[in-house]
């Protein structure tokens, strides 16, 4: 693969979907927060599900995804914390333009569960007459993703009697550029467990793709960086009685060099006259009014130095 061809135009271009707007004074945001909170203690039946996509800053792709899933009759006592943030901020400073965003979640979720059949009667009709009987081994799932650094990371418990779990999840995907010009970012993929299971079955799998080209992920050139050919791959099953402790972190840093045309051969002539020269012109008119690049604009040259470091026990 050419250099040019790993060029990550999108981003500079229109930083997160253009719904940052530039203010008087240069400065711009787009800012979305959600927050969750809860507990909940009984007996009987029940059924959760929580799934949040966010997108990848400067990009119209998925980024950081977090999905949780829990099912089964008996007793339960939950406490759980979820946090999702898309942050985006973007300044101009004199001639240049500093954009900085991330998508990031955070969960932590306290759950004991205990395995019951139950009968219920429900309403005053029916269904009072003929109670319904709940007969359901304990399931729950969590499953986190990071599309950008292609990091997947996954944990379930299926048919068992009892479960009691501490999860702590982190998915991050930040990004900084500034004009000189350097796109750099990370991506933060973490999950931590501590979990005794009775009679039942647990699986923990834990996928990193292929990051050599990381300024084209993998919902840019699936074929390098699909989720069948893995760099790391971690599978794991156990069935019957555990106490299971784990500690996973991935941490993907990338950044993208781009180097630029002279400044006096975009705007010499007039912006409407201006030759592309890359994600920002050295003048006012043109920050604001930036030409259309064409097809006959100057290839950029890039490079990309991948770099990874993280723990697994």
């Amino acid at each position: 693969m050419s250099a040019a061809q790993m060029q990550p135009v999108n981003f500079i271009e229109t930083p997160f979907d253009g719904k940052s707007k530039i203010d008087s004074q240069g400065v711009g945001t787009y800012n979305m927060t959600f927050d969750f909170e809860q507990s909940v203690q009984g007996s009987g039946y029940f059924m959760t599900y929580r799934y949040i996509q966010l997108p990848s800053p400067g990009t119209n792709q998925k980024g950081p995804m977090y999905k949780d899933y829990a099912h089964g009759s008996g007793t339960i006592d939950n406490e759980m914390i979820l946090n999702a943030d898309v942050i985006n901020y973007i300044k101009n400073v004199g001639c240049y333009q500093e954009w900085e965003a991330y998508s990031c979640i955070v969960a932590r979720e306290d759950n004991s569960m205990v395995y019951s059949p139950m009968t219920m009667a429900i309403g005053n009709g029916y269904y009072a007459r003929n109670p319904i009987r709940y007969d359901s081994l304990l399931k729950e799932k969590t499953y986190i993703k990071n599309y950008r650094p292609v990091t997947m990371m996954h944990h379930q418990v299926e048919y068992a009697k009892a479960v009691d779990k501490e999860i702590d999840v982190f998915v991050k995907d930040k990004q900084y550029y500034y004009g000189d010009p350097i796109y750099q970012g990370v991506g933060y993929t973490s999950m931590n467990i501590t979990e005794d299971v009775t009679d039942g079955m647990v699986h923990i799998g834990v996928l990193q793709g292929e990051p050599n080209s990381m300024s084209k992920t993998g919902y840019d050139i699936p074929r390098t960086t699909a989720w069948r050919n893995p760099m790391i791959e971690i599978d794991e099953n156990y069935i019957g009685t555990f106490t299971i402790n784990k500690r996973m972190l991935l941490e993907v840093p990338y950044k993208l060099v781009v180097e630029e045309k002279d400044w006096l051969s975009c705007c010499i002539g007039g912006c409407d006259t201006m030759e592309w020269c890359g994600p920002y012109n050295p003048c006012e008119p043109c920050i604001l009014n930036p030409p259309m690049k064409s097809a006959s604009a100057p290839s950029e040259s890039s490079y990309f130095v991948p770099e990874m470091r993280g723990n697994l026990s």
